[in-house]
């Protein structure tokens, strides 16, 4: 996972730069393992990896109770004391995770997160893994 990190650096820095407040940005896999970060300890990156694979799972499983819906998780916020908590679904098997301070404005942060999805979706995918192996 760490070869990844110099691939999305530039991408996460645009995102780091345009929206005042962020904390962290985390790119990982559905499985919750971190394939990229920008800002934070890197340890503080994986647990939240680890628990967004949990988070995500949530989402798309109470989904399932919304008639209309695909079951598909497309975005999760927290608003937690001293700041937000932003989960978007990336590209498949792949999501964007933000932590911000409460001085960051919850609509231009999902905007600015679907934007660079769009524009880079592509790249933020992980392949499926099954028993620790690529499948």
């Amino acid at each position: 996972m760490i070869e990844q990190q110099g691939k999305f650096d530039w991408m996460l820095r645009d995102l780091y730069d345009g929206v005042p407040g962020i904390e962290m940005i985390v790119v990982l896999s559905a499985d919750g393992l971190r394939i990229a970060r920008y800002s934070g300890d890197p340890d503080a990156a994986d647990r939240v990896a680890a628990a967004c694979a949990g988070l995500q799972s949530l989402a798309s499983a109470v989904s399932q109770e919304i008639p209309t819906s695909d079951g598909d998780m497309k975005m999760v916020l927290i608003e937690m004391n001293g700041g937000y908590f932003y989960l978007m679904a990336a590209g498949p098997n792949a999501y964007l995770a933000v932590l911000s301070d409460v001085c960051c404005e919850p609509g231009r942060m999902g905007l600015s997160m679907a934007d660079l999805v769009a524009r880079i979706g592509p790249h933020l995918t992980s392949p499926a893994r099954r028993n620790g192996q690529t499948v």
